[in-house]
């Protein structure tokens, strides 16, 4: 039986064409904000912060600028007010109806912070609190983990760095789409798929890691997990992993790696990888190439995209990773427990 959320990773390719294609002519608007900004703030939530922390990577490695992540309670419970000025606050949210996160981006203006809004809510508070909003087209999502709305914020997020002035073509997103068409046919035919269907299904958690570019993909990959399979998993970054972390690695907690196919952390991953296996632990990896796969018990296709733009590709095997394990489990991934599709936080 499919379930609606396979339906929705399925319509991917489509979400993101539309975006990119609704959001490339918006780069006039963004480049007009650029010139006032030293700094920007990410505010989200849930998978919206994951889609922020890969903003941030970007931010920082491509246009010069330092990227943080806001704290709400900052705004809603202590209700301290800083000097943004010159700061360019970005709140993220796919419904852009969660109230704490309209009202930090309000804060923010309050405090001189020009606003950007990136959601999937035309129309919404969020939406219509920002100076410019990206409005992602995902279309409806109905399942509540999200998918199509995770990877078109991506999408929205590399237009936005585009607008600040990014060293990076702009080709390389109008690319993404039929890659991740690709990414979804591979991943379905690999045997790889039910070897970590099965393998995960045995275990009461995993740790997933990546790092750099990559790393909001290894978060987005273990609240997933988390939230659809109600197993426990752990998002870190690998070095904060070999910080002490990895000894909960064994045999019956096996690590799930994440890389890009290119970059300067592909090869610290394929080093962790083979740390774990040497250590009697089992490593499976999601994307890195012949390098990550060749290193790891088994590993699923990742996208062939620059790394600037792989993680919009790289989480969607994750995703039919977890959607698999999720009915394996005998779970229903559309309606995990315990969740709202709009998550009301203050």
């Amino acid at each position: 039986m499919t379930s609606r959320m396979r339906a929705e990773i399925g319509e991917q390719p489509e979400a993101l064409t539309r975006t990119v294609d609704a959001l490339l002519p918006r780069l006039p608007d963004l480049k007009a904000l650029a010139q006032e900004t030293r700094q920007v703030l990410f505010i989200a939530r849930g998978s919206s912060d994951n889609a922020a922390v890969y903003g941030r990577y970007l931010v920082e490695t491509h246009t010069g600028r330092l990227a943080t992540m806001a704290a709400p309670s900052i705004a809603t419970a202590y209700r301290r007010r800083l000097d943004l000025d010159g700061v360019l606050a970005v709140a993220i949210s796919q419904s852009g109806r969660t109230e704490e996160i309209v009202e930090t981006l309000g804060w923010a203006r309050d405090c001189g912070a020009r606003t950007v809004a990136v959601t999937n809510g035309e129309g919404s508070p969020l939406a219509e609190g920002a100076e410019v909003a990206l409005i992602t087209r995902a279309g409806e999502e109905v399942a509540v983990p999200a998918t199509k709305t995770y990877t078109t914020q991506l999408a929205a997020l590399a237009v936005f760095t585009l607008g600040l002035g990014a060293d990076v073509p702009a080709d390389d997103l109008r690319r993404v789409p039929d890659e991740v068409a690709r990414v979804i046919a591979l991943t379905e035919e690999s045997p790889a798929l039910p070897e970590i269907v099965e393998a995960l299904a045995e275990v009461p958690g995993t740790v997933v890691s990546g790092r750099g570019i990559p790393y909001g993909t290894a978060l987005e990959l273990a609240l997933k997990i988390k939230e659809a399979c109600y197993l426990h998993a752990m998002g870190l970054s690998y070095a904060d992993l070999l910080h002490g972390p990895i000894a909960v690695v064994d045999e019956r907690t096996p690590a799930l790696l994440v890389a890009a196919d290119s970059g300067p952390t592909l090869a610290g991953t394929v080093a962790l990888a083979g740390r774990v296996v040497g250590a009697g632990a089992r490593a499976y990896g999601i994307g890195g190439g012949r390098a990550l796969a060749g290193a790891c018990s088994a590993a699923l296709p990742g996208p062939a995209l620059p790394e600037w733009v792989a993680p919009l590709g790289l989480i969607v095997p994750g995703q039919i990773l977890v959607e698999n394990l999720a009915r394996r489990l005998g779970i229903d991934p559309d309606v995990p427990r315990g969740l709202n599709k709009v998550t009301q936080t203050h």
